[in-house]
């Protein structure tokens, strides 16, 4: 197995264990591909998915670099979760380091009416 691979599933072992979503303060999972990026409100009390948006969506989706595109997807997750009546989550990174697409994501979501 990668290195890598082993030192990111590490990491996401080590952030899961302290954060955890409820439905009143759901988690905000990352996935950063090399790619696109997506993002889940989670809550892990019912192990449902409340909501999600992700870069490769039409509607989402913008012209320009794939930071531009994250902050867009930062937005929408944001107002998906707003019409759902959620205010507040946490952030899961998701073994990530917290700059570029991933801050990116984090500041649209803010920018939308999310706070972590």
């Amino acid at each position: 197995m990668n290195v890598n691979v082993v030192r990111k599933q590490k990491l996401k072992w080590r952030i899961r264990k302290k954060i955890s979503g409820t439905s009143s303060s759901p988690r905000l999972s990352v996935f950063r591909s090399n790619k696109d990026i997506y993002a889940q409100l989670i809550d892990d009390v019912t192990g449902k998915t409340i909501a999600s948006a992700n870069s490769r969506n039409k509607t989402t989706a913008t012209t320009g670099n794939k930071t531009e595109k994250a902050n867009a997807v930062g937005k929408a997750i944001a107002q998906a979760a707003v019409a759902k009546g959620i205010e507040k989550c946490v952030f899961d990174r998701g073994g990530n380091l917290y700059h570029g697409r991933v801050k990116a994501l984090a500041e649209g979501a803010r920018e939308g009416g999310l706070k972590f």
